[in-house]
């Protein structure tokens, strides 16, 4: 079964540890991993910590951003970028992994709209707005006092922008005020690239069943997470509690709004699914608890590539 992941952190993986190369590795994702979980598309994020880089954000993402690149040129045999919904069926065609530039912290833009066009050209095709600080696009999750606020001015240029050039909005890790605003301002379906249902787990990272509904029905979709923290209880991320999430979701939204986003690099290691080369036991669990296997390749690729065609 074929498999499209929305979001990993593997870029920042390679950039602590200098001599580790994206074929194959020690982390969680490499080319050898996603070759045997079937993968036709992994979205790379460029994350940084911006209390580490707020002199020159955009540098740093320009910094990690050349990693990736490095990596894509040494590994031009196996992965190749792709910028839109035709190159990843071309890259299908030569029998290549299509990789996908993310940008995990919207003040890599450092407020400046010269910055998102700068991205693009860079070959970057989604945002996540927000990390775990304010910037000069809105308001992150994790404080109550930012619940409510909405987008800021840039933020909505931001936004309107997006829709022009042609790039997916997430906003995974945004406030719900943000997620309102991004909703009734984006006229193209947006994401959240890895949250699960708050309903089953109450973290604020995760969608209200009102957010996964109107998430729905703008044609949008999110990325199950598999940190155990987003999950449940229990001391591992377990794929039990991932199909939990799972199910709420299809409950409240549909199916069609099921896609994956494992977050894996970016998560703690004490995982029941080790690297994204044991998604099939996620896809047999799957099965087992009652979905069929059109329903599994939804989740799995489908839903993510259909966004993708419509966006980019």
């Amino acid at each position: 079964m074929k498999l499209i992941d929305l979001h990993c952190d593997t870029i920042d993986k390679l950039m602590e540890d200098q001599n580790a190369n994206l074929y194959k590795n020690d982390f969680s994702i490499d080319i050898q991993k996603l070759k045997k979980s079937n993968s036709i598309a992994q979205v790379f994020a460029v994350y940084f910590d911006l209390d580490l880089y707020r002199d020159n954000p955009y540098n740093r993402f320009e910094n990690m951003a050349s990693k990736f690149y490095e990596q894509l040129d040494l590994n031009k045999n196996d992965i190749a970028l792709a910028k839109n919904y035709q190159d990843i069926l071309n890259n299908q065609k030569q029998n290549k992994l299509s990789a996908i530039l993310s940008i995990e912290e919207g003040a890599a833009l450092n407020g400046d709209i010269k910055n998102l066009y700068k991205a693009y050209e860079a070959g970057v095709r989604l945002i996540t707005l927000t990390w775990n600080y304010e910037n000069e696009i809105g308001y992150p999750h994790n404080k109550e006092a930012f619940e409510n606020k909405g987008l800021k001015p840039f933020g909505l240029e931001v936004i309107e922008r997006m829709n022009e050039l042609g790039m997916i909005i997430d906003v995974s890790h945004l406030n719900d005020g943000g997620f309102y605003d991004v909703s009734r301002n984006s006229k193209k379906p947006f994401i959240a690239s890895h949250s699960n249902a708050r309903n089953v787990t109450g973290a604020s990272r995760n969608l209200t069943d009102d957010m996964i509904k109107v998430l729905g029905n703008h044609g949008g979709i999110t990325g199950i997470n598999f940190c155990k923290f987003f999950l449940g209880e229990s001391k591992i991320s377990k794929v039990d509690d991932i199909i939990k999430h799972i199910k709420h979701i299809v409950n409240v939204g549909g199916i069609d709004v099921v896609a994956m986003g494992s977050d894996f690099d970016g998560i703690p290691d004490d995982l029941e699914m080790k690297d994204i080369s044991q998604m099939y036991m996620l896809q047999d669990a799957l099965l087992k608890s009652g979905f069929n296997e059109d329903e599994i390749e939804k989740m799995m690729y489908k839903n993510a590539l259909r966004v993708i065609k419509d966006v980019l």
